[in-house]
């Protein structure tokens, strides 16, 4: 790190003029910022700042009044290279546009080449209802379709899938997943959840493209996503699993890689994994500030869109399920144990209430028998908690790593799925934190879309993307902006142990700053996902401008 008083160190970069929201509360608003390197040298007023600048050396952005903010760290993703070819269902509310797009795919498409889209919401259909492969199979007689619903628990395949993979309706329910079938005839409906998607087999379909094309077509995808996240200010990213290291490494070398990023691997009771792990954990330290070795992430349950999150009790549109457990209790605790004592991080997927239960008690059980440890273990998304559990995430140290977006998308059925009383400990923001929790927001890209903005809607709004009248759902749970922010920047931060370094803007911590073409602070809430990044600065480098 660099410290420095006032003409020490000329600035490689210097920002006057702003309205900076720095999130450090020894000093919380300023004007200007000096640069050098990867670091900030320097925070104040604007007339301190500019006695960094040296002529025909230091590049000087003029903030004029915008507001100015750590950047963003996304503290759940599922980030990797881009499909050009992908079909994006998101937000579509008729089931015959899935026809029409998936019909003019096909016409693009080669006989036998797999075609994937996805982010549909049966919730947003016309008539609500799930969709069937009679939907796609009349436009996909002689390709493979693979279309996930938006939460990636539940996926709808034609009968070409079905026939491919030996689906029929004498094909048992896997343990963790369904086969969704008519309940007249018996034959599956081309829904598959949870585990059952991994009974898809394609056999023997091979792509079409040379090994070289498909390298390149792979690279161009991983440029695609950098594109996106740096021009949506998202300086950091926290993959949520595997990923491609050399990957990164490769972005890194060529001058792409704009966002720094924690790649994780799946929990394991394994040893001989762990240690597997552990060599990349050395490979890619903590200490690091681009590429890292993160969490170690499981599954506890499915989703509440899919009906598949794990209950207490039986939903109340469906009292013949309480959702899917993806683990007996006894082998999720096992891993907990396991990976605990090794010293990882753990993240656990949980959305319904026994979910959310059981990993709390599972990371209980790991300090009872492998002692107390600054160990940071997540609840990724916390969606669903009994009122009885929320202290117990401060009590233990566990850190709520969730996604506001998914309230404003999930509040459409969420009441219709659980009833009112068990809502009430849905997506409680604010009464996390008064139990004493340090949160960590992102929005599980690509199951919602990568823009903060949309996240810190939902943080100060609980309300739908369209908007609407009243005080929002359940508003008692609601946060300020700039707490929204400080949980979109700080407390990611903190998840992943970069609290020292980053997720603030201070004297001696990473250069990753946004300009924003609106004060978040100030507009009201119906400005709020019309707001538009206009500088993304990531370690002391101008990574995106707008040019406006």
């Amino acid at each position: 790190m660099i410290s420095s008083c006032s003409g020490q160190y000329n600035a490689d970069l210097v920002i006057v003029n702003g309205k900076i929201l720095t999130v450090d509360k020894d000093n919380p608003i300023a004007e200007a910022i000096a640069v050098r390197d990867e670091f900030i040298i320097a925070i104040g007023t604007s007339e301190k700042i500019k006695g960094f600048i040296e002529e025909g050396k230091t590049r000087v952005i003029d903030a004029t009044g915008r507001l100015v903010i750590p950047g963003f760290n996304d503290a759940h993703v599922h980030f990797g290279p881009l499909d050009p070819d992908f079909i994006e269902l998101r937000y579509t509310t008729n089931p015959s546009v899935i026809t029409e797009k998936v019909k003019a795919q096909v016409e693009r498409s080669k006989p036998g080449e797999v075609i994937r889209g996805g982010h549909w919401v049966h919730e947003l259909f016309t008539d609500k209802k799930w969709p069937a492969k009679e939907l796609i199979d009349k436009v996909s007689a002689d390709n493979p379709v693979i279309l996930d619903r938006a939460d990636g628990h539940s996926t709808l395949v034609n009968s070409y899938v079905l026939k491919k993979s030996g689906i029929t309706k004498d094909t048992p329910d896997p343990f963790g997943g369904e086969i969704q079938k008519d309940p007249v005839t018996g034959e599956p409906t081309g829904i598959l959840k949870d585990a059952a998607m991994d009974l898809i087999r394609l056999g023997d379909i091979k792509a079409e493209r040379t090994p070289e094309e498909e390298k390149a077509r792979t690279w161009q995808g991983y440029l695609m996503a950098m594109k996106e996240a740096r021009e949506f200010g998202v300086t950091s990213l926290q993959n949520a699993g595997w990923g491609d290291f050399e990957a990164y490494e490769k972005l890194q070398k060529d001058g792409e890689l704009t966002s720094r990023i924690d790649l994780g691997a799946p929990l394991s009771g394994d040893t001989s994994r762990l240690l597997k792990y552990r060599e990349l954990e050395n490979k890619y330290p903590d200490n690091g500030n681009w590429i890292r070795f993160g969490y170690l992430k499981a599954f506890a349950d499915g989703s509440m869109g899919s009906s598949t999150a794990l209950m207490f009790e039986p939903f109340t549109d469906n009292p013949s399920t309480s959702g899917l457990a993806m683990w007996q209790y006894e082998e999720l605790e096992k891993m907990v144990l396991t990976s605990d004592k090794m010293g990882f991080q753990i993240g656990i997927h949980a959305i319904g209430d026994k979910a959310n239960n059981w990993i709390l008690n599972a990371f209980e059980k790991a300090i009872e028998v492998n002692g107390k440890r600054d160990s940071r273990h997540r609840d990724e998304h916390t969606q669903t908690v009994q009122l009885s559990d929320i202290p117990r995430f401060a009590q233990l140290g566990v850190i709520p790593s969730m996604q506001p977006t998914h309230c404003i998308s999930d509040k459409l059925f969420y009441e219709k799925r659980v009833g009112y009383e068990r809502c009430k400990g849905t997506y409680a923001w604010r009464s996390l934190i008064e139990a004493g929790s340090t949160l960590a927001f992102g929005t599980d890209y690509q199951v919602e879309p990568l823009n903060p903005m949309e996240g810190l809607y939902a943080a100060v709004s609980r309300k739908d993307r369209f908007g609407e009248e009243g005080e929002g759902w359940f508003p008692e749970q609601k946060l300020t902006m700039e707490e929204a922010i400080k949980y979109y920047t700080l407390g990611s931060a903190y998840a992943q142990f970069m609290e020292n370094r980053k997720g603030i803007l201070k004297t001696g911590y990473l250069a990753d700053i946004v300009i924003l073409d609106k004060d978040l602070l100030t507009i009201p809430e119906t400005e709020i996902m019309k707001t538009k990044v206009d500088y993304t600065i990531t370690g002391g480098k101008v990574v995106y401008s707008s040019g406006r």
